[in-house]
């Protein structure tokens, strides 16, 4: 049975996360949502830190708060200017947003059901190991996951050269 403290800390975490996410999407300064998504990354790198995971939570803190985040705040000050605020939503566009955020709650809850055994094994207290963790992410099997990083990466690379490209028209 896990202590108070530690249920406090995991709470603490998961509020943190959630607040500074919804942060990230509603707040109009492009640059103050950068930063709202890198305390989400910390947090997240901290309920990693929490779940004896030291090597994802170090990744997470290396590849996405310090690599990532740094990369957006560069291609934001590459396009716009940091201080200005983005257009509010029209009611047509609030609605297809909406529509759109809960439509991804149920592929997210239809994704976090179909892993059932996943979730029994860890309630179970069994721990996968790294090397299981990593399989799962790079390998190129059935529910494994290096496609879609690949797509991912890719995605990235072609929003540097749109945004070096609107820059330099400027």
């Amino acid at each position: 049975m896990e202590s108070v403290g530690s249920i406090i800390v995991y709470v603490v975490i998961a509020l943190a996360i959630i607040i500074c996410s919804v942060l990230a999407v509603t707040t109009r300064k492009i640059l103050r949502a950068a930063t709202y998504l890198l305390f989400a990354l910390f947090a997240t790198a901290a309920l990693y830190f929490k779940l004896d995971y030291e090597f994802l939570g170090a990744v997470q803190i290396a590849v996405y708060a310090g690599g990532i985040v740094v990369l957006f705040v560069f291609s934001i000050l590459l396009t716009s200017h940091p201080g200005d605020n983005s257009a509010k939503l029209a009611s047509k566009k609030r609605v297809l947003g909406l529509l759109a955020a809960v439509a991804m709650l149920v592929v997210a809850g239809y994704s976090l059901i179909s892993r059932t055994s996943m979730l029994a094994a860890t309630a179970a207290g069994d721990n996968p190991a790294m090397k299981e963790i990593g399989t799962a992410l790079m390998g190129t099997g059935h529910g494994q996951y290096l496609l879609p990083f690949e797509a991912i990466s890719v995605l990235l690379l072609a929003c540097i050269i749109g945004g070096v490209a609107i820059a330099r028209k400027r």
